[in-house]
């Protein structure tokens, strides 16, 4: 069988950015705009170890849990026309941004600090790595992470859009870039 390369039309996309961006709230909408199938690499997880990462991370360590992350983000990033929602840290390990920027058109969805602060609340109880961190050490981390989302296609700044504009408007760019880019007959 001839195994043809995708073309960038029929790649995967890959949301990506710090915990709390929108990743898998847009990524769903953005998904049902473009007709593809939605894959949380976070959620897929979960079903594979049968616990919330919380657990996870408690039971079995972030090694585990990284190292699951790699084996998803390759098998889904390998298939065709899904938009593929990646944990903050997913970019720590080079083989993910390296497979992921190969093989799929990787979005990074940047928030601000101030507009992330706000989120805060919403995620300190499933975020095993917020845990416990004071207001300093969330922004370290939020600082550290930074640099990682660097290797990306495209990059969104999401501060000032609600999740159905973003989603609209990132589908809306997608459909015009892939024309742009479409090859001439």
């Amino acid at each position: 069988m001839l195994n043809f390369p995708l073309s960038v039309r029929e790649k995967s996309i890959v949301c990506t950015g710090f915990m709390g961006a929108g990743k898998t709230t847009v990524g769903k909408l953005l998904a049902r705009r473009l007709y593809r199938d939605f894959i949380d690499i976070d959620e897929e997880i979960e079903k594979a170890f049968g616990l919330p990462i919380p657990e996870i991370f408690k039971t079995y360590g972030e090694n585990a849990f990284r190292n699951k992350e790699r084996e998803l983000i390759k098998a889904f990033g390998s298939q065709p026309l899904l938009v593929i929602s990646v944990g903050g840290g997913a970019f720590l390990q080079e083989e993910n941004r390296r497979n992921c920027m190969e093989n799929c058109t990787v979005l990074y969805f940047d928030i601000s600090w101030d507009s992330w602060k706000e989120r805060i609340h919403v995620l300190t109880e499933t975020r095993p790595l917020l845990k416990d961190k004071t207001l300093q050490e969330m922004e370290q981390l939020f600082r550290e992470r930074q640099s990682i989302y660097a290797a990306n296609h495209s990059h969104f700044q999401v501060d000032d859009f609600e999740t159905m504009e973003a989603a609209e408007y990132l589908a809306d760019s997608l459909k015009l870039s892939w024309d742009i880019h479409a090859p001439q007959a």
